[in-house]
Protein backbone atom coordinates (compact mmCIF):
# COMPACT_ATOMS: atom_id res chain seq x y z
CA UNK A 1 0.00 0.00 0.00
CA UNK A 2 1.07 3.60 -0.49
CA UNK A 3 2.64 5.45 2.49
CA UNK A 4 0.23 6.47 5.22
CA UNK A 5 0.04 10.22 5.73
CA UNK A 6 0.47 10.85 9.44
CA UNK A 7 0.97 13.90 11.67
CA UNK A 8 2.30 13.88 15.21
CA UNK A 9 4.20 16.29 17.42
CA UNK A 10 8.00 16.65 17.59
CA UNK A 11 7.81 15.95 21.33
CA UNK A 12 9.97 13.12 22.69
CA UNK A 13 7.06 10.82 23.53
CA UNK A 14 5.78 10.85 19.94
CA UNK A 15 9.17 10.52 18.25
CA UNK A 16 10.06 7.71 20.67
CA UNK A 17 6.79 5.87 19.98
CA UNK A 18 6.88 6.24 16.19
CA UNK A 19 10.64 5.95 15.58
CA UNK A 20 10.64 2.28 14.55
CA UNK A 21 7.59 2.60 12.32
CA UNK A 22 8.72 5.85 10.68
CA UNK A 23 12.10 4.27 9.86
CA UNK A 24 10.68 1.12 8.27
CA UNK A 25 11.72 -1.15 11.13
CA UNK A 26 8.30 -2.65 11.93
CA UNK A 27 7.80 -5.86 9.90
CA UNK A 28 4.71 -5.71 7.70
CA UNK A 29 3.85 -2.10 8.59
CA UNK A 30 2.98 0.37 5.82
CA UNK A 31 5.39 3.21 5.19
CA UNK A 32 4.78 6.60 6.82
CA UNK A 33 4.75 10.07 5.27
CA UNK A 34 5.30 12.13 8.44
CA UNK A 35 4.27 15.71 9.14
CA UNK A 36 5.36 17.28 12.45
CA UNK A 37 2.91 19.70 14.03
CA UNK A 38 1.83 20.92 17.47
CA UNK A 39 -1.34 19.40 18.85
CA UNK A 40 -3.48 22.49 18.22
CA UNK A 41 -2.54 22.23 14.53
CA UNK A 42 -3.27 18.50 14.31
CA UNK A 43 -6.64 19.02 15.99
CA UNK A 44 -7.55 21.41 13.18
CA UNK A 45 -6.22 19.02 10.55
CA UNK A 46 -8.47 16.30 11.93
CA UNK A 47 -11.53 18.54 11.82
CA UNK A 48 -10.75 19.21 8.15
CA UNK A 49 -10.08 15.52 7.45
CA UNK A 50 -6.67 16.30 5.99
CA UNK A 51 -4.55 13.21 6.73
CA UNK A 52 -4.93 9.46 7.21
CA UNK A 53 -3.60 9.22 10.79
CA UNK A 54 -3.21 11.97 13.39
CA UNK A 55 -2.17 12.51 17.00
CA UNK A 56 -4.90 14.72 18.47
CA UNK A 57 -6.24 15.80 21.83
CA UNK A 58 -8.80 13.48 23.38
CA UNK A 59 -10.84 16.65 23.82
CA UNK A 60 -11.10 16.96 20.03
CA UNK A 61 -12.66 13.52 19.54
CA UNK A 62 -16.34 14.56 19.70
CA UNK A 63 -15.83 16.68 16.58
CA UNK A 64 -13.97 14.08 14.48
CA UNK A 65 -15.19 10.58 15.34
CA UNK A 66 -17.68 10.45 12.48
CA UNK A 67 -14.73 10.44 10.07
CA UNK A 68 -11.96 8.98 12.24
CA UNK A 69 -11.66 5.94 14.51
CA UNK A 70 -9.79 6.01 17.81
CA UNK A 71 -6.87 3.57 17.75
CA UNK A 72 -6.48 1.60 21.00
CA UNK A 73 -2.75 2.36 21.22
CA UNK A 74 0.00 4.89 20.48
CA UNK A 75 -1.39 7.81 22.47
CA UNK A 76 -0.69 9.48 25.81
CA UNK A 77 -2.73 8.65 28.89
CA UNK A 78 -1.59 7.96 32.43
CA UNK A 79 -1.22 8.91 36.07
CA UNK A 80 0.67 12.00 37.17
CA UNK A 81 0.78 13.45 33.66
CA UNK A 82 -1.67 16.32 34.02
CA UNK A 83 -1.23 19.88 32.75
CA UNK A 84 -0.21 22.55 35.26
CA UNK A 85 -1.49 26.06 35.93
CA UNK A 86 1.49 28.37 36.54
CA UNK A 87 1.63 31.89 37.96
CA UNK A 88 4.33 34.41 38.89
CA UNK A 89 3.17 34.54 42.51
CA UNK A 90 2.17 31.52 44.63
CA UNK A 91 -1.51 31.08 45.46
CA UNK A 92 -2.76 33.71 43.01
CA UNK A 93 -6.55 34.07 42.65
CA UNK A 94 -7.50 33.55 38.99
CA UNK A 95 -10.93 35.19 39.26
CA UNK A 96 -11.21 37.55 36.31
CA UNK A 97 -7.62 36.93 35.25
CA UNK A 98 -6.14 36.28 31.80
CA UNK A 99 -4.92 32.73 31.25
CA UNK A 100 -2.87 31.45 28.31
CA UNK A 101 -3.76 27.95 27.09
CA UNK A 102 -2.30 25.70 24.35
CA UNK A 103 -5.55 25.38 22.38
CA UNK A 104 -9.27 25.52 23.09
CA UNK A 105 -9.76 21.99 21.70
CA UNK A 106 -6.90 20.59 23.78
CA UNK A 107 -7.44 18.08 26.58
CA UNK A 108 -5.44 20.43 28.80
CA UNK A 109 -8.03 23.15 28.27
CA UNK A 110 -10.90 20.74 28.93
CA UNK A 111 -9.31 19.63 32.20
CA UNK A 112 -8.70 23.29 33.07
CA UNK A 113 -12.35 24.19 32.47
CA UNK A 114 -13.53 21.29 34.64
CA UNK A 115 -11.06 22.32 37.38
CA UNK A 116 -12.00 26.01 37.20
CA UNK A 117 -15.70 25.16 37.49
CA UNK A 118 -14.90 23.59 40.87
CA UNK A 119 -12.28 25.95 42.34
CA UNK A 120 -12.67 29.38 40.65
CA UNK A 121 -16.27 30.22 41.51
CA UNK A 122 -16.02 33.74 40.08
CA UNK A 123 -14.71 32.37 36.81
CA UNK A 124 -11.50 33.24 35.01
CA UNK A 125 -11.40 36.26 32.74
CA UNK A 126 -9.91 36.14 29.25
CA UNK A 127 -8.46 32.97 27.76
CA UNK A 128 -5.81 33.40 25.05
CA UNK A 129 -4.42 30.60 22.87
CA UNK A 130 -0.64 30.39 22.42
CA UNK A 131 1.81 27.73 21.18
CA UNK A 132 2.74 25.82 24.32
CA UNK A 133 6.43 26.84 24.18
CA UNK A 134 5.46 30.55 24.39
CA UNK A 135 3.28 30.26 27.48
CA UNK A 136 5.88 30.25 30.26
CA UNK A 137 7.74 33.29 28.89
CA UNK A 138 4.40 35.11 28.63
CA UNK A 139 3.60 34.41 32.28
CA UNK A 140 7.12 35.33 33.39
CA UNK A 141 7.00 38.61 31.46
CA UNK A 142 3.56 39.59 32.78
CA UNK A 143 1.78 39.45 29.43
CA UNK A 144 -0.74 37.04 30.97
CA UNK A 145 -1.64 36.33 34.60
CA UNK A 146 -1.37 32.55 34.39
CA UNK A 147 -0.53 29.81 31.95
CA UNK A 148 -1.76 26.29 31.36
CA UNK A 149 1.27 24.22 30.38
CA UNK A 150 1.84 20.72 29.05
CA UNK A 151 4.66 18.41 28.01
CA UNK A 152 8.15 19.02 29.39
CA UNK A 153 7.07 22.25 31.12
CA UNK A 154 6.32 20.00 34.11
CA UNK A 155 10.07 19.68 34.55
CA UNK A 156 11.28 23.14 33.52
CA UNK A 157 8.85 25.78 34.84
CA UNK A 158 11.01 26.66 37.84
CA UNK A 159 13.71 27.89 35.46
CA UNK A 160 11.29 30.70 34.60
CA UNK A 161 10.76 31.63 38.24
CA UNK A 162 7.15 30.44 38.12
CA UNK A 163 4.98 28.73 40.70
CA UNK A 164 2.61 25.79 40.31
CA UNK A 165 -0.85 26.97 41.26
CA UNK A 166 -2.61 23.69 40.48
CA UNK A 167 -2.12 20.33 38.81
CA UNK A 168 -5.05 19.47 36.55
CA UNK A 169 -4.11 15.81 36.76
CA UNK A 170 -4.24 15.72 40.55
CA UNK A 171 -7.70 17.27 40.44
CA UNK A 172 -8.88 14.83 37.77
CA UNK A 173 -7.48 11.75 39.52
CA UNK A 174 -8.77 12.76 42.93
CA UNK A 175 -12.31 13.26 41.61
CA UNK A 176 -12.48 10.26 39.24
CA UNK A 177 -9.82 7.75 40.32
CA UNK A 178 -8.97 7.35 36.63
CA UNK A 179 -5.85 8.08 34.56
CA UNK A 180 -5.65 11.30 32.57
CA UNK A 181 -6.45 11.13 28.83
CA UNK A 182 -4.20 13.52 26.91
CA UNK A 183 -3.34 12.62 23.31
CA UNK A 184 -5.08 10.08 21.04
CA UNK A 185 -4.13 8.41 17.76
CA UNK A 186 -6.93 8.43 15.20
CA UNK A 187 -7.21 7.01 11.68
CA UNK A 188 -9.74 7.52 8.89
CA UNK A 189 -12.58 5.03 8.97
CA UNK A 190 -12.63 5.08 5.15
CA UNK A 191 -9.33 3.15 5.16
CA UNK A 192 -11.35 0.05 6.07
CA UNK A 193 -11.29 -2.37 8.97
CA UNK A 194 -8.32 -4.41 7.75
CA UNK A 195 -6.13 -1.34 7.36
CA UNK A 196 -7.24 0.07 10.70
CA UNK A 197 -6.27 -3.21 12.37
CA UNK A 198 -2.89 -3.09 10.59
CA UNK A 199 -2.30 0.49 11.72
CA UNK A 200 -3.07 -0.38 15.33
CA UNK A 201 -0.78 -3.43 15.19
CA UNK A 202 1.99 -1.32 13.64
CA UNK A 203 1.70 1.37 16.31
CA UNK A 204 1.74 -1.22 19.08
CA UNK A 205 4.78 -2.96 17.60
CA UNK A 206 6.59 0.37 17.26
CA UNK A 207 5.99 1.12 20.95
CA UNK A 208 7.32 -2.27 22.01
CA UNK A 209 10.38 -1.95 19.79
CA UNK A 210 11.12 1.42 21.36
CA UNK A 211 10.99 -0.14 24.82
CA UNK A 212 13.17 -3.08 23.75
CA UNK A 213 15.94 -0.78 22.46
CA UNK A 214 15.52 2.75 23.87
CA UNK A 215 18.84 3.90 22.49
CA UNK A 216 17.82 3.27 18.88
CA UNK A 217 15.35 6.16 18.90
CA UNK A 218 17.60 8.66 20.68
CA UNK A 219 18.96 10.44 17.55
CA UNK A 220 15.42 10.84 16.17
CA UNK A 221 14.17 12.14 19.52
CA UNK A 222 17.08 14.58 19.81
CA UNK A 223 16.64 15.80 16.24
CA UNK A 224 13.11 17.01 16.95
CA UNK A 225 13.26 17.86 20.67
CA UNK A 226 13.65 21.64 20.21
CA UNK A 227 16.93 21.91 22.14
CA UNK A 228 15.53 19.99 25.10
CA UNK A 229 18.35 18.48 27.15
CA UNK A 230 18.66 14.72 27.28
CA UNK A 231 17.62 14.31 30.92
CA UNK A 232 14.37 16.23 30.36
CA UNK A 233 13.67 14.26 27.18
CA UNK A 234 14.16 11.00 29.07
CA UNK A 235 11.84 12.21 31.86
CA UNK A 236 9.29 13.20 29.25
CA UNK A 237 9.34 9.75 27.64
CA UNK A 238 9.25 7.98 30.99
CA UNK A 239 6.16 9.93 32.03
CA UNK A 240 4.09 9.91 28.85
CA UNK A 241 4.93 6.52 27.32
CA UNK A 242 3.49 3.76 29.50
CA UNK A 243 1.28 0.68 29.47
CA UNK A 244 -1.67 2.71 28.16
CA UNK A 245 0.42 3.65 25.11
CA UNK A 246 0.62 -0.02 24.14
CA UNK A 247 -3.04 -0.69 24.93
CA UNK A 248 -5.76 1.56 26.34
CA UNK A 249 -7.54 -1.39 27.92
CA UNK A 250 -10.76 -1.14 29.92
CA UNK A 251 -9.34 1.47 32.32
CA UNK A 252 -8.10 3.67 29.49
CA UNK A 253 -11.43 3.58 27.67
CA UNK A 254 -13.25 4.31 30.95
CA UNK A 255 -11.06 7.40 31.44
CA UNK A 256 -11.80 8.67 27.92
CA UNK A 257 -15.54 8.13 28.33
CA UNK A 258 -15.53 9.84 31.71
CA UNK A 259 -13.67 12.89 30.40
CA UNK A 260 -15.93 13.37 27.41
CA UNK A 261 -19.14 12.58 29.32
CA UNK A 262 -18.29 15.10 32.04
CA UNK A 263 -17.31 17.70 29.47
CA UNK A 264 -20.54 17.18 27.53
CA UNK A 265 -22.53 17.59 30.76
CA UNK A 266 -20.84 20.98 31.22
CA UNK A 267 -21.67 21.95 27.63
CA UNK A 268 -17.99 21.98 26.64
CA UNK A 269 -18.16 19.32 23.90
CA UNK A 270 -20.89 17.61 21.87
CA UNK A 271 -22.15 14.33 23.39
CA UNK A 272 -20.62 11.11 22.07
CA UNK A 273 -22.67 8.62 20.12
CA UNK A 274 -22.98 5.24 21.92
CA UNK A 275 -20.49 3.40 19.68
CA UNK A 276 -18.21 6.34 18.91
CA UNK A 277 -15.15 4.85 20.64
CA UNK A 278 -15.58 1.36 19.21
CA UNK A 279 -12.63 -0.07 17.24
CA UNK A 280 -12.49 -0.65 14.39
Amino acid sequence: MSPVRIAYSPCPNDTFVFHAWAHGLVPGAPGLDVTFADIDVTNGMAERGELDVLKVSYAALPWVLDEYALLPCGGALGHGVGPLVLTREPGQDLTGRTVAVPGERSTAYLLFRLWAADVVPGGVGNVVVMPFHEIMPAVRDGRVDAGLVIHEARFTYQRYGLHRLADMGEHWESTTGLPIPLGAIIAKRSLGEDTLELLAASARASVRMAWDDPGASRPYVREHAQEMDRAVADQHIGLYVNAFTADLGETGYAAVRSLLTRAAAEGLVPPLKPDALAFP
